[in-house]
């Protein structure tokens, strides 16, 4: 697959995990109190982190969200996208395990729910895929439409490389 196609792929993901971002912590940071509790429903976090967590947790989804869309800072957003994503995985997975069954929270709302155990494999899939989407984007160099094409220029792009001429001649030929 040639560079071209990469950067539009990378776009694509950078778009589709950024939105995901941005509607996730829209629906959440309107209602601190839920974000607060479905990260306590979680059951992982000692009680003195709950309420940090779950009340910076929207925004650090907004922001990275931004970041992703505009392509600002792309790859650090990428990373931390990955990791939340990982760490969303890990959790939903924990409380299948344990059988507890709740909502995850993930776009808003969140605690007890019977028979929440049935979505837990899309919940993970669905994290699987914006985690791989999140990994693409921080192995790209660059991505279309992205802020950071035009605030950090590469240096390294063929058009702005040089040839620099040998400062010695070739011994051989002598």
């Amino acid at each position: 697959m040639n560079a071209g196609v990469h950067g539009w792929l990378g776009l694509l993901a950078r778009l589709v995990t950024g939105g995901v971002w941005i509607v996730a912590g829209a629906l959440k940071v309107t209602d601190p109190r839920a974000s607060v509790e479905a990260v306590r429903a979680y059951e992982l976090l000692p009680g003195s982190l709950v309420e940090p967590v779950g009340l910076v947790l929207p925004a650090l989804e907004l922001g990275i969200g931004i970041a992703l869309v505009v392509g600002a800072l792309t790859r650090g957003a990428a990373v931390v996208s990955a990791v939340l994503f990982l760490a969303f995985i890990v959790g939903i997975a924990s409380v299948w395990m344990r059988g507890i069954e709740i909502d995850c929270g993930c776009f808003g709302g969140g605690g007890a729910e019977p028979g929440a155990a049935s979505n837990y494999p899309w919940e993970i899939a669905r994290d699987v895929a914006l985690l791989a989407a999140s990994a693409y984007v921080v192995a790209l160099r660059r991505t279309r439409w992205a802020l950071d094409n035009l605030l950090f220029p590469s240096i390294h792009e063929e058009a702005d490389v040089e040839e620099v001429p040998d400062p010695e001649p070739s011994r051989e030929g002598r």
